[in-house]
């Protein structure tokens, strides 16, 4: 975690907008001329505007198994208490059955962070009027405890894309991952893990790139073990994070968000060596015919360590850079640190 490095609040709507692109549309636009004080707040201006977003199109729906007594067959009859009914005189049929229903876990999840920053003295009369209207919708939607949430196991179908954000924004809000300092700077809280922030860092960086240089290919790729024989079954998948394609040249982009950049050895700061082997091994894989056109790059979000790596090096003909990303800038400058990455190495000038 990098409970270290200060992100400036407004860029956290922005690292948002570019991982989850219907940040982008045109009821989000005005939010980038608004001004926040807190973290808090600005979530709330981006669950309200997603929120009556996903009101407009329909609360999304699941089958939900329910059981009940009834006067009339549904579904499946569960045959023993039914005749426990009858033995009690009640004349009523015990069934088991799927209802399609507003009151699943995503709906349960989004109403959850509704009230919890409704709560919240950091959040906005007019934000909080914004959420009490919307959750007057969500009243037959049960709330959930945040600690029984279990977010890697959400499931996304093609009907319900548009939570993705609203999930993400969610676990943000109710797991703390973010608090702000009297500076109105975002640190991470350092008692969790940090993985999700990890992620929307990726996403981030690809979804600027996919926005912003359509002339390259940019993906996240996976790139495929250069095996003269043997099975792959048994070898791990290399995913990258960042994938760029122009022309002939490829640059991997190895997104990294830690609280500590280097190791120490003997007192010494050196790069993590396990970053550095997983970069040069899908450098190595993708350029199988040994061109040199496939470069790698270790990018780490920058953090308040004396030292910062930015190394530039040559390793079996490929080039290999390590440099860091700093989050705690207006939002031009972290462009420009972006722009820089791609005019160096695919020479557009």
């Amino acid at each position: 975690m990098i409970d270290q490095n200060g992100i400036q609040l407004k860029n956290i709507y922005y690292m948002l907008s570019y991982a989850y692109q219907v940040l982008r549309q045109s009821n989000y636009q005005e939010m980038q001329t608004e001004e926040f004080d807190h973290i808090h707040d600005l979530f709330a201006a981006i669950l309200g505007k997603g929120v009556a977003q996903q009101l407009k199109q329909g609360l999304y729906r699941e089958y939900i198994s329910k059981s009940a007594s009834l006067t009339a067959m549904r579904g499946k009859l569960n045959l023993t208490e039914t005749m426990q009914n009858f033995m009690q005189h009640r004349q009523v049929l015990s069934c088991e059955y799927d209802e399609l229903s507003e009151n699943n876990q995503l709906n349960q999840i989004v109403k959850t962070a509704m009230l919890f920053l409704v709560k919240q003295k950091t959040v906005q009369k007019k934000q909080k009027a914004i959420l009490k209207k919307e959750l007057l919708f969500f009243d037959h939607i049960d709330e959930m405890k945040p600690t029984i949430i279990d977010w890697e196991r959400l499931y996304f179908r093609r009907n319900n894309q548009n939570y993705r954000m609203l999930m993400n924004l969610s676990h943000l809000t109710l797991a703390g991952l973010l608090f702000t300092t009297e500076q109105g700077e975002i640190k991470l809280a350092s008692f969790l893990d940090e993985q999700r922030m990890s992620r929307l860092y990726e996403k981030f960086i690809l979804g600027y790139y996919q926005c912003h240089h359509t002339e390259l290919k940019a993906s996240a790729e996976q790139i495929m073990w250069d095996l003269e024989d043997g099975r792959v079954d048994f070898l791990p998948v290399m995913q990258t994070d960042i994938t760029l394609r122009y022309k002939e040249k490829v640059l991997i982009i190895d997104a990294k968000y830690y609280k500590d950049v280097m190791q120490t050895r003997f007192e010494t700061k050196k790069i993590r060596s396990e970053h550095l082997y997983q970069i040069f091994a899908y450098v190595k894989n993708l350029d199988r015919k040994q061109t040199g056109n496939v470069g790698g790059m270790l990018l780490y979000a920058q953090t308040e360590e004396i030292i910062q790596p930015e190394e530039h090096f040559s390793i079996g003909g490929n080039p290999i850079w390590v440099r860091t990303l700093n989050l705690n800038l207006p939002f031009y400058k972290i462009s420009e640190q972006l722009e820089r990455i791609v005019k160096e190495f695919f020479e557009l000038y």
